[in-house]
């Protein structure tokens, strides 16, 4: 079976949230299973594409509206992600470093969704299924369906992954002739609320479509950004398969990111020489528990409650703690934490992103708190368990799936329901109380590193939804 991803995003090629970490993973476990996996993404001018080989295996023309625009297909030669790689490069289009927020971004994915399709068609490559990452590839399955160019492939299965449906590629209705040969008459599918919308086009043309949490799947009907009725009149064709995390990354006793390697029986000891040197590094104290918040500073993560909420934990406990915050995003969240940092002793902020700081921080931080108000399936808190810190989490989405509370049987997080300041202060007290309880916290830590969140089951999953569209 040859699967075909998509994606805007793929690890360590060029990633900027769990989008990229999911498309880094998912083919090399299916490809472990026997599926011969491969991902089609935008080349980006990065060090992946500077530091590897790649050969040309088509090269072409195409047209996005009235304007010709040449473009490659190129392939990784030594496949040393464990699945075979193609980038599209598109002259001032496709050749850029930054993944997104260009300008010209919807025609960028438009014309790399485009010179796939054109690639697939030319050459007659083998596919079964096209497996389709957010709105950003959202179009092939309309296009295929409804596109007399590409007709040929209209009897290929799509399966469309929503990672997050809070962002839909809106476009308006003056880039409709972007799309070849649509009949006017198709332009039905594509709308919803007077425009374009990638994301409830795919929903509405895909073969199936599926959630990265099971709570997502349910929470999408109610909360989606103005698509709700649509999820609720196409649930037939949803599933929610949880997302995984690659072990072979993501581990602390090979991890070559860290200062000190452990496993669960030293883990007590070796996160305690990591946050020793993080907390050199950030003017912190290694004598105290080390809290972290690792994201994009949106509203979406709830990261506009920060300010707020450190403000209220370093009154209530004053030098009893730390707080280590990486990230980017709103310029004001990312201003009030630079002012806060100025005169608060014991916290400390990296604004930006740096993917060997945040393994570094999550083997050494005791806790990290993950406050969104909407987490599709969210991967720091399965990161922070393979390294043995507790999560504290919002119930919601994937935090609710994956996130059992210390306080049921055999628990190993922190839950709170609602993003209020003084539940998020309750849960913290609750977390000071497990680290003063030092034997408990070790039990914690243990049950918690014996959590299997790899990618197997979640790919023979995904490998047996392709089956059932056969």
């Amino acid at each position: 079976m040859n699967i075909l991803h998509l994606s805007a995003e793929c690890y360590p090629v060029a990633k900027a949230g769990g989008l990229g970490d999911v498309v880094g993973a998912l083919p090399k476990y299916q490809v472990g299973l026997g599926v011969q996996a491969m991902v089609a993404m935008p080349f980006y001018d990065r060090k992946f594409s500077q530091s590897h080989q790649f050969e040309t295996v088509y090269q072409a023309s195409s047209k996005l509206g009235y304007r010709s625009f040449d473009f490659q297909v190129l392939k990784e030669q030594n496949n040393t992600l464990g699945f075979e790689l193609y980038l599209v490069k598109i002259p001032e289009l496709l050749d850029r470093p930054e993944i997104y927020s260009y300008p010209d971004e919807t025609e960028q994915f438009v014309a790399f969704q485009l010179a796939v399709l054109d690639w697939i068609i030319a050459t007659g490559k083998k596919i079964d299924v096209f497996h389709c990452h957010d709105h950003h590839t959202g179009l092939v399955p309309f296009l295929i369906k409804y596109s007399n160019k590409y007709l040929a492939l209209a009897q290929t299965p799509s399966v469309f992954t929503i990672h997050n449906g809070e962002y839909q590629g809106w476009m308006g209705w003056e880039k409709f002739h972007y799309l070849p040969e649509v009949s006017a008459e198709s332009g039905g599918v594509l709308e919803w609320n007077n425009c374009i919308n990638p994301l409830a086009a795919a929903i509405k043309c895909c073969w199936k479509y599926t959630t990265v949490s099971p709570s997502y799947l349910e929470e999408i009907k109610h909360h989606a950004h103005g698509l709700e009725f649509l999820f609720e009149i196409e649930q037939g064709k949803g599933q929610g398969i949880l997302n995984g995390i690659d072990v072979e990354v993501w581990n602390p006793a090979t991890d070559p990111m860290l200062t000190h390697h452990y496993q669960r029986t030293n883990v007590n000891e070796a996160k305690a020489a990591n946050k020793a040197a993080i907390c050199e590094r950030f003017n912190l104290d290694p004598s105290k528990p080390l809290f972290t918040f690792i994201g994009r500073l949106v509203i979406e993560k709830g990261a506009d409650m920060l300010v707020e909420l450190v403000r209220e934990v370093f009154l209530r406990h004053q030098s009893e703690l730390n707080f280590l915050i990486l990230g980017s995003g709103e310029k004001a969240i990312e201003m009030g934490l630079e002012e806060v940092q100025r005169y608060l002793r014991n916290f400390n902020c990296f604004i930006g992103y740096d993917e060997a700081l945040s393994h570094q921080i999550y083997g050494s931080a005791d806790f990290i708190l993950m406050p969104s108000r909407v987490e599709p399936c969210g991967l720091n808190q399965l990161y922070s368990l393979r390294y043995g810190t507790v999560p504290i989490v919002r119930s919601t989405g994937g935090l609710k799936d994956t996130v059992i509370d210390i306080g049921e049987s055999n628990g190993y997080g922190i839950r709170f329901d609602n993003l209020d300041t003084m539940e998020m202060v309750h849960a913290i007290d609750r977390a000071m109380h497990l680290y003063n309880d030092s034997k408990k916290l070790n039990q914690v830590r243990k049950r918690m590193m014996e959590l299997d969140f790899s990618w197997n089951k979640s790919a023979a999953a995904y490998i047996e939804l392709y089956n059932s569209l056969k």
